[in-house]
């Protein structure tokens, strides 16, 4: 089963594309909703193509890989967890990722592994609960 991956990052709303198909965008006011908003305009999208024009990899079975900007990333959680939290398990200082959320600055590739190590880290320890 092929992986498409499709990019959500956040400006007001989320919002969804894929380098793979060109025009086909959706938004969300949640994370889940343009999860579900994109499906939907890829499978609208792909039914107003001929078959020539429908790309190799989604001719077959696949499935959306969804992967978050560090702004999105972070927005998505920061109504869930305060900047401190965030800054503790993260390593990063409050301020520094205010501007993430904001989308004032972009973290670098370093910086966005960081977030994202912080975040698996946290669930794993969030999983070991019994």
């Amino acid at each position: 089963m092929q992986k498409i991956k499709v990019i959500i990052d956040w400006d007001e709303n989320f919002g969804a594309v894929s380098e793979l198909v060109d025009g086909c965008v959706a938004t969300g006011k949640t994370f889940e909703q343009v999860k579900e908003n994109y499906a939907s305009a890829l499978e609208f999208h792909l039914e107003g193509l001929e078959k020539v024009e429908i790309p190799a990899e989604l001719s077959g079975d696949y499935e959306l890989e969804f992967e978050l900007t560090a702004q999105a990333l972070l927005h998505r959680f920061d109504k869930i967890l305060t900047r401190a939290t965030l800054s503790r398990i993260t390593g990063i200082n409050e301020r520094q990722l205010g501007h993430y959320v904001s989308g004032y600055r972009n973290p670098r590739a370093e910086q966005r592994k960081k977030i994202v190590d912080a975040f698996h880290q946290l669930g794993k320890e969030f999983l070991s609960v019994s």
